[in-house]
């Protein structure tokens, strides 16, 4: 089913006598559990972006959009989204074309997410179709809701379950004219985080904060960004040089296309993307990302030596791992949660995509999509927690 308009996507789901598997561009198939349905409701055909003020920063587009087309009518005028959405598809080996609608879905966010927040922070209105075929807007180009659920919120990150999204409303941010990287080469997990935490904590205005064991030249290396106004990136950048001088030689990088690749590399987890294994992101407190990778390399012993790498001041943890191995056992202690982003299925199915959580939360969860897909149609499964494998 490709719906072309929201009334066709409407009755397309009101008509629906099993569940349905909700896709986009296709470039996301990978992420969550396996879903439990035969038939396919593709989004593509709502496509298009129906309005774009950038002297207000607001742009609305149908759910089927890419990514693409948004970002160039936006660099056009010198705007930006400013969650920098990941492309998965060199970790997953997919294909097609990330869509805007899926990137609100997934809640998706990039490294400036400790500036700039998560997806769901820039998304101010949404269009979508419930599990009965009911169509309800929420927010739009002013954040009031008066349903009593911030619906805008809830379904971002809902990975369809509660609705499918026709159409989004997103609050843009002018461009920086110019971005500076400040580089420390050498250093260990462990003392990578100090420099990280002081620069984010800092009053110059930090974008991006990740490190890497093993950079595109095999080294480690830390790496802190600065974006703005030409004058201010060079104003900022040499007066975080000097903050951050007592952990070692900083270098100053400010080439477009180098500064550019660099941090896509660390967006899109490019060192991992062509090497076997599962990859899971762990969410904790900056200072825990160093004990979560002790932590899992204890847990495979001699079996292997995971690949890491440190976004969000540490406080996001990218590892790559020997297939079916859940991580989390040995994270038990450690604040946060961890995600199975790239696995088989029959993994995925097994362990679950997505950290288990509390029972008040599996019952407020189980509430809402009750109320929202009360036939369990829309991506049955993506969500569910693990199962036997004779389950």
């Amino acid at each position: 089913m490709r719906p072309v308009c929201e009334s066709e996507l409407a009755e397309a789901i009101a008509s629906a006598r099993s569940g349905i598997r909700i896709r986009g561009g296709g470039t996301r198939q990978g992420l969550g559990n396996p879903v439990e349905a035969e038939s396919c409701l593709d989004t593509t055909g709502l496509s298009g972006i129906r309005l774009y003020e950038p002297g207000a920063l607001t742009l609305i587009a149908g759910a089927g959009t890419p990514l693409d087309e948004v970002e160039s009518a936006l660099a056009a005028h010198g705007q930006q989204l400013p969650f920098e959405p990941i492309d998965h598809r060199g970790l997953l080996g997919s294909a097609g074309e990330p869509t805007v609608g899926a990137a609100a879905a997934c809640n998706l966010s990039g490294p400036r997410r400790i500036q700039a927040g998560a997806c769901r922070d820039s998304l101010i209105g949404v269009r979508f179709i419930d599990g009965t075929g009911t169509v309800t807007k929420s927010g739009g180009r002013v954040m009031k809701n008066v349903t009593g659920y911030d619906l805008v919120k809830l379904l971002a990150g809902s990975f369809g379950t509660l609705g499918v999204v026709s159409e989004v409303t997103f609050r843009v941010l002018p461009a920086p004219e110019t971005r500076a990287v400040l580089l420390i080469d050498g250093l260990s997990l462990e003392m990578a985080v100090a420099p990280l935490s002081s620069a984010l904590g800092s009053p110059w205005g930090v974008s991006g904060a990740a490190h890497t064991p093993s950079g595109l030249d095999g080294h480690p290396v830390t790496m802190i960004r600065v974006e703005g106004s030409a004058d201010s990136v060079a104003y900022r950048s040499e007066r975080l040089r000097d903050h951050l001088a007592e952990f070692g030689d900083v270098r100053v990088e400010t080439d477009p296309l180098a500064t550019a690749a660099g941090w896509r590399w660390v967006r899109d987890a490019e060192s991992f993307h062509g090497r076997p294994g599962d990859v899971w992101k762990v969410s904790v407190r900056p200072t825990d990302g160093p004990r979560v990778v002790r932590s899992v390399r204890l847990s495979l012993a001699d079996v292997a030596e995971p690949s890491v790498l440190l976004d969000w001041g540490g406080g996001l943890v990218w590892l790559c791992v020997p297939e079916d191995h859940d991580i989390r056992p040995s994270l038990r202690g450690i604040s946060g949660h961890a995600t199975l982003v790239r696995a088989a299925p029959a993994t995925r199915r097994k362990i679950g995509a997505f950290h288990p959580e509390p029972e008040p939360l599996v019952r407020m969860a189980r509430s809402l999509r009750a109320r929202f897909d009360p036939r369990n149609i829309l991506n049955p499964g993506i969500m569910a927690g693990p199962r036997p494998e004779n389950g």
